[in-house]
C-alpha cells in the first residue's frame, strides 16, 4: 500500500485576512472553515448567514461559499481531498473519517448553517483544535496518529450535532413523528456498514418495539419499506465510491456487507438500470 505524503490527503491551512479567495480546489472532497476570530457573511447558492468567533461550518466539494468579511478574520481550515478515497493510501483512522465524512454530508438534516448549537460541544471543539495546531506545528513522534484521532472525535461531534438538530415542523404530534423517522434514518446510516445492526429485529430492539410494529410505522410514515430503505442507502454510497475513488467494485461491495460483486451488481442493476462500471463509464464519459 503506498503511503502518500499527509499534505496529498488532508491540509490544515490557518491565516487572517480581510479580503477572501475562495481558491477552488477540484480535487476537494469536502472542508471544514472553523472562525477563529472576526465577523462577516457567507453567501451560497443566494442563502446567507452570518459568522461570528468560534463559529463552524462544513462545505461539501460542490458547495463554493462566497464569504464577505466585515471585519479582519481568522480562519483555520481543514480540507479533505479526493484522496481520501483512494484504496493506495495508508492513513491512520482513514476509514472512520470516511465514515464519518459520509454520514455528515449526505444527512437529510444537513443544512447551510452554523454545524454547532451547543456551547460545551463548541468549547470541546476548539481546545481540539489547539492541540492539534500544536502537533501539526511541532511534528513529535506520532505526531500523524495523534492529530488522526483528534479530526475523528471532531467528526463524531460534528456528526452527532447533525443528528440532533431538531426539525422544523408544524405542530406538536408532526414533530414528534418526524422526529422518531429521523431517530430511525440516524441509525441507519450510522450503523450502514455493520450488516448485523440493520436486521429489522435489531432496529426494532434498539427502539423498543417489535419489528412488526417498527416495519408498518417505517412503511406507513415514509411510503418505503425498511428493507428497501437500507438497500437504497447503500446504493448511493456506492454511487458515491464509484465516482470519487478507485476502490473495485469488489471492494465497495465489501465495504457495504454485499455477498460479493456479483450480488452488488444485480442489485445495482435492478435499481440503477445499469451495472456498476457501466454507470461509472458513463458518468466519466459525461465529465470529459
Amino acid at each position: 500500500m503506498t503511503q502518500l505524503n499527509w499534505q496529498d490527503i488532508f491540509i490544515i491551512n490557518r491565516f487572517s485576512t480581510s479580503r477572501w479567495d475562495s481558491g477552488f480546489n477540484n480535487e476537494l472532497y469536502f472542508q471544514i472553515i472553523f472562525i477563529e476570530d472576526g465577523s462577516g457573511r457567507i453567501n451560497l447558492d443566494g442563502k446567507v448567514t452570518a459568522f461570528k468567533s468560534r463559529d463552524i461550518f462544513i462545505f461539501n466539494k460542490n458547495e463554493v461559499p462566497q464569504i464577505k468579511i466585515h471585519e479582519t478574520t481568522t480562519f483555520i481550515i481543514f480540507k479533505f481531498t479526493d484522496l481520501l478515497f483512494s484504496s493506495k493510501v495508508s492513513l491512520p483512522d482513514k476509514q472512520y473519517w470516511l465514515r464519518r465524512s459520509e454520514f455528515i454530508l449526505n444527512h437529510p438534516k444537513r443544512r447551510f448553517q452554523e454545524a454547532l448549537k451547543s456551547i460545551e460541544e463548541r468549547d470541546l471543539i476548539w481546545r481540539i483544535l489547539f492541540f492539534i495546531r500544536k502537533e501539526n506545528t511541532n511534528k513529535e513522534q506520532y505526531h500523524l496518529q495523534i492529530i488522526a484521532n483528534m479530526v475523528s472525535t471532531i467528526l463524531s461531534v460534528l456528526a452527532r450535532n447533525i443528528t440532533e438538530t431538531n426539525p422544523e415542523s408544524s405542530g406538536y404530534s408532526q414533530s414528534k413523528k418526524k422526529e422518531r423517522i429521523d431517530e430511525i434514518y440516524a441509525y441507519i446510516r450510522y450503523n450502514i456498514y455493520d450488516s448485523s445492526m440493520l436486521k429489522i429485529s435489531v432496529i426494532a430492539k434498539h427502539f423498543h418495539i417489535t419489528s412488526s410494529t417498527l416495519s408498518n410505522y417505517f412503511k406507513k410514515e415514509t411510503g418505503n419499506s425498511l428493507h428497501n430503505y437500507i438497500l437504497l442507502y447503500k446504493l448511493e454510497i456506492a454511487k458515491d465510491r464509484l465516482l470519487n475513488s478507485d476502490f473495485t467494485v469488489s471492494q465497495i461491495a465489501l465495504q457495504l456487507g454485499f455477498t460479493d460483486e456479483s450480488h452488488l451488481t444485480r442489485i445495482f442493476k435492478k435499481y440503477c438500470e445499469s451495472t456498476p462500471k457501466q454507470y461509472k463509464d458513463a458518468h466519466v464519459s459525461a465529465d470529459k
